[in-house]
């Protein structure tokens, strides 16, 4: 389905598979089937530093009396030992407040002292998830695999990571998380939009009201068939950003009953699908995205407020494959409906294989302490995680034009001659190889937009 101005709605985002027939100003494009697509496009979160701060005076000491004393040495070179001095006030209740594991390092939160220790810093477990989520991507938009989601459901996965995160924030006051949230999104967008609607404007696209959508994406942006295959992919900063805005109400209906309202999200998707279908434009688009990957938001709220660690192993394994093989028979056996068993394909089968797959990782997480500290010793694997995840935005939006612009490049290598006999330029494995190069190419000259919206000083690479 094209967005021109004469047509809003969501389009099926098809896997691009280009030996089979999507060459480079092709123009042909694959018809929908009538809902919206969930291409495996993550889209990151990041960190938000902060410092501590509100030590209880209660943990200072009352005197240092108990600090050794020097001793007197007689002689000519009599000197006095050198003695530490004693530790400040602030000093002395910042080492308490971290022993007991009172003071969360991430948010400047203080906790009770039964609510569970929480890690500072970043997470290499949830880090190295979001770097092979961005690697799947590219890799099923290089080669249109259909099974790709179900080995890794990478837009669960990303969800769920994105509901942690932005429970997290949610310490602090939900206006000033949601407006950082925002800007920490809107110029990396701005800036890569700016390149795609001036190419479309270029192609006789004239763009309606509908362009508003180019500014902040509450709804699907606006654009020409000659563009779709780079713009396709903004249908998940729309549905991040509803679920960011919508985080503060959720987060708060979540807390009243943790587990129960975790089930109940899988609700949505079950009225979407068998009692109402929404209609086919922005709105329909949007409901059905937020119904799908409801489950793994919430799942991220159960994750950082510890509900994972109290359930019990059993069930969440028995009911984790329940999900999966619900998910895995309805996507096999309605392929009549679909034409594919792509997850990407059928919202339902995609809502309950990415909650049961999403889960038995994120329990894993919770319920054996999985960190990936170990990943450090391997210095240029640590490396390549750290920029996949602070470059996250720039790969996520850009990959697409570096996977359309190998295509011409790889055709001006056959008027080389030696390319010609040496190098397998027929192969997609080669077009996937050029489409990396591209890629690191538009992190190193567009990256450091995400620095200035998180107004950190910009760099080539972080």
């Amino acid at each position: 389905m094209s967005w021109g101005t004469d047509q809003p709605g969501h389009p099926r985002e098809q896997p691009q598979g280009y030996g089979y027939g999507y060459g480079y100003g092709s123009g042909q494009q694959q018809q929908p089937y009538g809902q919206p697509q969930y291409g495996g496009q993550p889209y990151p979160q990041q960190y938000d530093g902060h410092d501590q701060q509100g030590y209880a005076p209660e943990y200072a000491p009352a005197d240092y009396s108990a600090y050794p004393v020097p001793e007197q040495v007689s002689g000519d070179t009599a000197q006095l030992p050198t003695v530490e001095p004693p530790p400040s006030e602030g000093e002395f209740t910042a080492a308490i407040e971290a022993e007991a594991g009172l003071h969360d390092r991430e948010s400047g939160a203080e906790r009770a002292p039964d609510a569970p220790p929480k890690p500072a810093g970043r997470d290499r477990y949830f880090d190295t998830l979001r770097a092979v989520a961005l690697v799947r991507v590219v890799t099923y938009h290089t080669f249109g695999w259909a099974w790709a989601g179900m080995v890794f459901p990478s837009m669960g996965i990303m969800f769920a990571l994105a509901g942690t995160l932005m429970a997290k924030s949610l310490e602090r006051p939900a206006l000033k998380v949601i407006r950082s949230r925002i800007r920490r999104l809107l110029p990396p967008f701005w800036f890569w939009g700016f390149f795609v609607v001036v190419a479309m404007l270029i192609h006789d696209w004239m763009p309606g009201w509908q362009i508003v959508y180019w500014i902040v994406p509450l709804g699907d942006p606006p654009g020409n068939a000659w563009g779709e295959q780079a713009w396709e992919i903004l249908w998940y900063l729309r549905a991040y950003l509803w679920f960011v805005l919508l985080s503060p109400l959720l987060l708060r209906v979540f807390r009243l009953a943790p587990v129960a309202v975790l089930v109940l999200s899988l609700a949505p998707i079950l009225v979407v699908h068998f009692l109402w279908e929404p209609p086919d434009n922005r709105f329909g688009s949007a409901l059905t995205d937020l119904a799908t990957f409801l489950f793994c938001w919430i799942l991220g709220f159960a994750h950082r407020d510890g509900v994972l660690q109290r359930l019990k192993p059993f069930a969440v394994v028995v009911l984790s494959l329940a999900a999966i093989g619900y998910a895995g028979w309805y996507a096999f056996t309605h392929q009549a409906e679909t034409g594919s068993y792509d997850l990407d394909d059928i919202p339902l089968a995609q809502a309950f294989w990415s909650a049961g797959f999403v889960t038995l990782l994120m329990y894993a997480k919770a319920h054996f302490r999985i960190d990936f500290a170990g990943l450090a010793r391997f210095k240029r694997l640590d490396r390549i995680v750290t920029i996949f995840n602070a470059r996250a935005v720039t790969l996520y939006l850009w990959h697409e034009i570096a996977l359309i612009l190998a295509v011409p490049l790889i055709d001006q290598f056959w008027n080389v001659p030696a390319f010609e006999t040496y190098l397998p330029l027929e192969s997609q494995w080669f077009m996937f190889g050029i489409g990396w190069i591209l890629i690191a190419v538009f992190i190193l000259l567009c990256g450091w937009v995400e620095d200035v919206a998180a107004r950190k000083k910009p760099r080539l690479l972080p």
